[in-house]
């Protein structure tokens, strides 16, 4: 048994050097949510909404002013929803964290026990676990750490920003709704407009698709169409309620 410690060590060096350290993410992983949905809402909704006035018959002005408020709209609407959202998150963390640190000044062999059923859970051996929670019962701010994690799934480093969250997501829907509203600046014609909306409203969708699953360790051409196709039924869709409506109305 002893002649086969070196083969490990040696099997163990060879892997790693096949295998090179991979960085994570970093300090944004937190907010990829918020970049995420931030761009895709604003590809995705003005590109529909423009599809859809089109097609009710609305002539170049008219299109671009309907863009444009709904782009303005909709940045608004998707920054204070996500700054709300996030700060009462945050908020309520606090307050568990308050109640927290009361159980473990008054209750603390009850959340001894827990740390004890968490551990457990995670297959450490009865020994180990003692061990374990009698180092963390040497300091409350230990136990308060480890009960953020462990009964909340929060770590400090994974908090987000209010303000970061706004900015990213309301942002960055302003950023996706321009390539369908760009062309109604550029062109006269209503039809060629669209057509130059629908081309750049896909094309970033499907780059949009491709970083996420870069991001994720994804199938980017899996991503990027899937993000692309969803889109393009959407707004092929919006064009024919639009056409319908519009038809109905005159």
């Amino acid at each position: 048994m002893l002649g086969t410690i070196p083969l490990v060590a040696t099997d163990r060096e060879a892997r790693k050097e096949e295998t090179p350290y991979e960085p994570h993410i970093g300090e944004t992983r937190q907010y990829w949510r918020d970049i995420i949905l931030g761009v895709n809402d604003g590809l995705v909704s003005i590109f529909l909404l423009v599809a859809g006035v089109v097609g009710g018959g609305l002539d170049q002005g008219q299109v671009l002013l309907t863009a444009l408020a709904g782009s303005v709209a909709g940045a608004v609407s998707m920054a204070a929803g996500e700054y709300l959202a996030t700060k009462s998150q945050d908020q309520v963390l606090e307050a568990e964290l308050m109640l927290e640190r009361t159980h473990i000044r008054d209750h603390r062999q009850q959340e001894l026990d827990q740390l004890t059923e968490m551990f457990s859970d995670m297959g450490l051996r009865q020994e180990d676990v003692d061990m374990v929670v009698a180092a963390f019962d040497r300091s409350d701010d230990a136990i308060l750490n480890a009960m953020k994690a462990l009964e909340f799934g929060f770590v400090d480093s994974e908090r987000r920003s209010p303000y970061r969250a706004m900015l990213a997501s309301g942002g960055l829907f302003l950023v996706g709704s321009l390539p369908s509203i760009l062309p109604f600046l550029i062109f006269d014609r209503v039809s060629v407009a669209l057509a130059w909306a629908t081309v750049l409203a896909l094309g970033g969708l499907f780059l949009v698709g491709v970083v996420k699953a870069r991001v994720a360790r994804h199938n980017w051409m899996t991503s990027g169409l899937e993000n692309m196709v969803i889109a393009g039924v959407g707004g092929v869709i919006a064009f024919l309620i639009g056409d319908v409506v519009g038809s109905a109305l005159v």
